[in-house]
């Protein structure tokens, strides 16, 4: 009888992740979020009387089907009959559930945009539910809850998206508007004069938003007040808000492109020009700044940038002279042909002789074949790693002695 040991079974159960590692944790918060819009915007529809589909898929009361005559189906079906007598002062309640579940499909994919949002509606939330004298139910709690989870695990959500940020912030200023109209419309006889329509509750829910405050419209209640201060607040937090996740980055990357491409060449002087976008190339810009030196680097039109976002990066050819002169290369200290093509090196070169014959040119070798090509081209100095790594080894592996001097004559062949 052949025994089996529990060794592998205990190291595969110790191994395997708990229940909790499963689903991540942006991806509960988000669920948490999307639950909590949905039950907010329940909450709100079993309130709405007469309409058909609510009896049906919400109350699921099946008698609302006897008698039905079939011209009056679509407005049965939509509760027209009844929209006289819809409570709005709950509707500001289900637009920012169904904005919490829109959020909730951002916070999914961990946008940061979502993130400020959904702290925003939340705290509407409970604000209205305040307002109503809906506390400490259900979807307060959880709205509570989800607010602090959100604020704990900030770090998970930390992706930046245009597209996100500018629908999401269509999303928290359409919620806003509609919350801002209807509670002035619901707390009408509550301010001088009183608000009776809705264009003026709009223009009165705009000017509070946008703080102007005219003053042809003032809130005489202590609840008015407070419905007015939480729109001011409100308000301030959402133009912040959409400023710097969707304004700034559009401010911010036009204004260093215009320092970038029209003032950032006359400030170039005394600098390296290093072209192209090798490892070496990486590598030589990292260590060169890390010595305090500035450099200039020049890789292809459409190429990917590996450099750090801080670098002074330019795209186009290095061989154009447009490009050379506009990169400063008359005031550099020296022109670093670091690309993976040798004859791209070469012409770098010479491009770089004809525009400033004083400026020192150096040339990397890919190919040690090419070795001999590229010293026809004059550069003052050649490096070429391929022939410096085979005879060093060779040296070591034989036990010559390897001095300061041979490295430096290995390294920079053509060094005048």
């Amino acid at each position: 009888m052949k025994l089996h040991s529990p060794l592998p079974a205990l190291r595969s159960a110790l191994h395997r992740p708990p229940l909790g590692s499963l689903i991540p944790r942006h991806v509960l918060i988000a669920g948490l979020v999307g639950i909590d819009g949905l039950l907010l915007v329940a909450s709100v529809l079993l309130r709405v009387p007469g309409s058909l589909l609510i009896d049906l898929f919400v109350r699921g009361d099946l008698s609302a089907l006897e008698h039905i005559e079939a011209t009056h189906l679509p407005r049965l079906l939509f509760g027209l009959n009844a929209i006289e007598r819809i409570d709005f002062s709950h509707l500001p309640r289900a637009l920012v559930g169904t904005a919490l579940v829109a959020l909730s499909c951002g916070l999914v994919i961990r946008a940061r945009t979502a993130w400020a949002f959904t702290l925003v509606m939340l705290a509407l939330a409970a604000a209205i539910n305040f307002h109503l004298n809906i506390r400490f139910d259900l979807t307060f709690v959880l709205s509570l809850v989800c607010f602090g989870l959100l604020l704990w695990y900030w770090r998970e959500f930390d992706r930046a998206s245009f597209a996100a940020a500018t629908l999401y912030t269509l999303v928290a200023v359409f919620a806003l508007v509609i919350y801002a109209t209807f509670g002035t419309m619901y707390l009408g006889r509550e301010f001088k004069p009183n608000v009776s329509d809705l264009a003026t509750a709009f223009y009165f829910a705009i000017v509070t938003m946008t703080t102007v405050g005219y003053g042809d419209i003032v809130p005489v209640s202590t609840d008015a007040r407070l419905f007015t201060a939480s729109v001011i607040i409100f308000g301030i937090s959402v133009f912040a808000t959409s400023l710097s996740v969707v304004i700034g980055p559009l401010v911010g990357g036009n204004l260093k492109k215009i320092l970038a491409g029209r003032f950032t060449h006359v400030i170039r002087k005394n600098h390296f020009i290093v072209a192209g976008a090798s490892p070496l190339a990486v590598n030589v810009h990292h260590e060169l700044t890390k010595r305090g030196w500035p450099v200039t680097v020049i890789i292809a039109s459409g190429a990917d940038n590996p450099y750090p976002e801080e670098a002074d990066v330019m795209h186009g050819d290095a061989s154009d002279n447009t490009v050379l002169t506009h990169a400063g290369i008359e005031h550099a200290k020296a022109v670093l042909a670091l690309r993976a093509d040798d004859s791209e090196n070469a012409f770098i070169v010479l491009a770089s002789k004809e525009i400033a014959p004083t400026v020192r040119t150096i040339a990397s070798v890919n190919d040690s074949k090419h070795l001999s090509k590229l010293k026809r081209v004059q550069p003052d100095m050649i490096f070429a790693p391929p022939v410096v790594g085979g005879e060093l080894l060779a040296r070591t592996l034989s036990g010559e002695t390897v001095d300061n001097d041979t490295v430096m004559r290995l390294l920079f062949h053509g060094d005048t």
